[in-house]
């Protein structure tokens, strides 16, 4: 596993990525809308992995109830797999709960699953793996 990008949740994607593009001096390289997720995001490259800013695109997105109960701020860790479905049972057998089994597509042309944070002292983590 590699960490493959962090996640952070923003209230208004305009304004963060002003503020990220100064502080990484470069521009998002890609926006994205995940309908089924109800997020707009926002990609920086920072060398071996990367920056995800996670903007509601409703009061019922898992990324506005997040911001509503801690604010802005870092939103979970992903790790890049070669297999998800290999190390969902992997994870499982060591005893880790997850949010849902099945992977589901996400953004950057991911299939994405989410352990529960219950079980990874309170980290919401995401597995990722390339789209075949």
């Amino acid at each position: 596993m590699k960490l493959e990008h962090i996640g952070i949740a923003v209230k208004t994607l305009g304004l963060s990525d002003e503020l990220f593009a100064k502080l990484l001096g470069k521009k998002s390289y890609k926006n994205e809308t995940v309908e089924r997720e109800g997020v707009t995001t926002s990609f920086y490259s920072t060398g071996e992995s990367k920056i995800e800013l996670l903007e509601a695109t409703s009061p019922e997105s898992p990324i506005s109830k997040f911001i509503e109960k801690k604010g802005e701020g870092i939103h979970h860790l992903a790790f890049g797999v070669e297999n998800i479905r290999n190390e969902i049972e992997r994870l499982k057998k060591e005893g880790f709960q997850f949010i849902s089994e099945e992977p589901k597509e996400g953004a950057d042309n991911k299939l994405v699953v989410f352990l529960h944070p219950k079980s990874t002292n309170g980290v919401l983590i995401e597995l990722c793996q390339e789209k075949p």
